[in-house]
């Protein structure tokens, strides 16, 4: 064992989509998810509306996951957390990895009684979301929080809220989308060719209320883009409206409207497993409205399954269980309410958000394709 003393248990966060293909499993995966996200209306009472939005919603998503065979995400993110405690091992730490689930079992309360069973010392909490946002990283680790304070287990532990600024997380992601494009005779650097980034979208309020996940966006597509070499590139939104809220701008179809170049190159940058937005939203939807306009569509495959990705996963882990202030990778979250919680970007400052303006009825504002 090096640097960390006693055991060390990490629990890996992730979404998790239903494993069963009925209503039954899925009207209440929905309604844990709006019950989450209450606080975007003001309603008298949140439960019943996440109930009446679940009901709404859950014969479309039913539908979908029927049609890709079924969600692979949480198969998916169980071996990414094997090969992550693999690597640990390896490496000489004494470590117990869990999984846990914001919206399906196991839950987090679920995956932290595991570790408590175990016997662990110290627990590290990952994420595994790169690009830090409101109900993804930061609502998982208000959940840590809250039920750790429930169950009584009073154990020391450490939160990371956003990892995308890792320069070994970059170069996974630019050279997964250069093997794609040398597998399929593509050229990101063809005059008719775009790199497509489609981002997952986040509600507008998020980021007035200081959220920097569009900017994290900004920032990665950019240095993805570099790496490739594309000279064209650009962003969308993935946005789900269900609230009729306003959300991050431009949303996909309407940025696709926009572009020029015929061939896409279509990156699912927020996303680190294939799943029902990858492979529904993006395979089949976008697909189908990208077509009809005669562009050529070329979705790269999500590297969730690359050694690399676990080597990204294992650094960043290792830096929580043994970073002092001041180390060089992870710093003290500035916009996260839990102390405990670190992450990659908290020595950045970033330019003011040039969406929440826009996405307020302010005054207009787009997001331009990156030209010379």
């Amino acid at each position: 064992m090096r640097a960390a003393q006693g055991t060390v248990g990490v629990l890996t966060v992730n979404f998790g989509e239903p494993s069963e293909l009925s209503l039954e499993a899925v009207i209440p995966f929905l309604e844990r998810i709006f019950l989450q996200n209450a606080g975007l209306e003001r309603v008298e009472n949140g439960r019943a509306r996440a109930e009446e939005l679940a009901r709404r919603r859950a014969p479309s998503l039913l539908d979908e996951y029927r049609a890709i065979g079924g969600s692979p995400l949480n198969d998916q993110a169980e071996r990414q957390a094997r090969g992550l405690e693999s690597a640990l091992l390896a490496a000489g730490y004494d470590v117990v990895v869990a999984q846990g689930y914001q919206f399906t079992r196991p839950f987090i309360d679920d995956g932290l009684q595991e570790l408590r069973e175990a016997g662990v010392d110290r627990v590290v909490v990952l994420p595994v979301y790169p690009l830090c946002g409101r109900s993804t990283s930061v609502a998982a680790l208000e959940a840590v929080d809250s039920a750790l304070g429930e169950s009584g287990w009073g154990v020391s532990w450490t939160g990371v809220t956003g990892w995308h600024h890792h320069p070994e997380y970059t170069e996974l992601r630019a050279a997964n989308i250069r093997r794609y494009c040398l597998e399929h005779d593509l050229d990101p650097t063809d005059p008719d060719t775009i790199l497509y980034f489609s981002a997952h979208g986040t509600p507008a309020r998020y980021l007035s209320e200081g959220s920097r996940y569009d900017r994290y966006v900004q920032e990665h597509c950019a240095a993805v883009a570099a790496a490739v070499g594309a000279d064209r590139w650009t962003v969308g939104f993935q946005n789900h409206t269900n609230r009729g809220v306003p959300w991050t701008v431009p949303d996909n179809e309407d940025r696709l409207r926009e572009v020029a170049e015929r061939r896409l190159i279509v990156e699912a940058v927020s996303f680190v497993h294939e799943q029902s937005e990858t492979l529904g939203e993006l395979d089949r939807e976008l697909r189908d409205f990208a077509e009809a306009m005669g562009k050529e569509f070329h979705r790269v495959p999500v590297p969730h399954a690359d050694p690399a990705l676990v080597e990204v996963l294992r650094g960043v882990v290792e830096h929580a269980m043994t970073s002092p202030e001041g180390d060089a990778l992870l710093a003290r979250c500035r916009c996260h309410p839990v102390s405990n919680a670190l992450c990659t970007n908290a020595r950045r400052t970033l330019p003011p958000s040039s969406f929440v303006p826009a996405c307020e009825g302010q005054a207009p504002c787009t997001m331009q394709s990156a030209r010379p």
